[in-house]
């Protein structure tokens, strides 16, 4: 990874080196350098990255196009200082590589989210909490916002998909923890985000109802059926169907430990 040179992805693309960002050309180059970033050091063939920059069906100048974007990244690392760790655009001979670079916003969350992981295992939900929304905030937008090609469309899907992932894992860590009535208001929220996301309402009614509001959980359960029938044609998943008839039925073990003791 560049000392000094700093490269973040969780959101629109950019390069800092002291706190100052530094130009990194127009946006198709931008593209190129976002999926070199992401090979991680392995070489990528021509052919392999003008298909994941252009696709199918590229112009029919591309190579010119792609060397032209590959001297601007080399005349934009120039640009931003000396050093022997400054990221290098080279030639292998099978393929383009990045050597001395790496994306440092991603490295950090993987970072956190193992040391959530380790502390939500060893029980210290508290802890696991924190870590994981340190490593939320490390987000600025989506996943290399504003570039274009079906490659970084791809990265795109998978990133918000595991993104989403975390926040359902740390809500539902929220409310282990008792923070029910914190976390009616952000759940609402992303449920009205994501209507299909089964899990996120499955926690919106999990947390309704801890906060003595059955009558809401149920609605919201309502809701989200038939926003599902009408979108997909299908009754909600067997975990949101089952949660629902215990929510009827007012299970006692859906409510925390301190409510059953008083």
């Amino acid at each position: 990874m560049a000392e000094g040179l700093r490269f973040e992805l969780l959101g629109p693309l950019r390069a800092l080196r002291g706190g100052n960002e530094v130009p990194l050309g127009p946006p198709r180059q931008q593209a190129v350098l976002a999926v070199l970033l992401l090979q991680e050091g392995r070489p990528m063939s021509y052919d392999a990255l003008v298909s994941a920059v252009w696709g199918c069906e590229p112009p029919s100048h591309v190579r010119n196009l792609a060397q032209k974007y590959v001297s601007g990244l080399r005349r934009a690392f120039a640009a931003a200082g000396e050093g022997c760790s400054s990221p290098e655009l080279v030639w292998t001979g099978s393929g383009y590589r990045l050597e001395n670079a790496g994306i440092d916003d991603l490295a950090e969350r993987r970072t956190l989210l193992r040391e959530a992981l380790s502390a939500r295992e060893s029980g210290d939900l508290r802890r696991a909490g924190a870590l994981a929304r340190e490593a939320e905030e490390l987000w600025r937008g989506e996943f290399a916002e504003g570039l274009a090609g079906p490659y970084l469309d791809g990265e795109r899907r998978r990133w918000a998909e595991k993104r989403l992932m975390v926040l359902e894992t740390r809500l539902e860590g929220d409310l282990e923890l008792g923070r029910y009535r914190e976390c009616v208001p952000e759940l609402a929220r992303q449920v009205a985000r994501h209507p299909l996301r089964e899990r996120l309402v499955g926690l919106l009614m999990l947390a309704l109802y801890r906060c003595d509001r059955p009558a809401d959980a149920l609605l919201a359960y309502e809701e989200a059926r038939r926003r599902l029938l009408e979108e997909r044609g299908a009754e909600p998943g067997p975990a949101l169907r089952e949660l629902h008839a215990r929510i009827v039925r007012q299970d006692p073990s859906l409510l925390p430990e301190s409510a059953l003791a008083s």
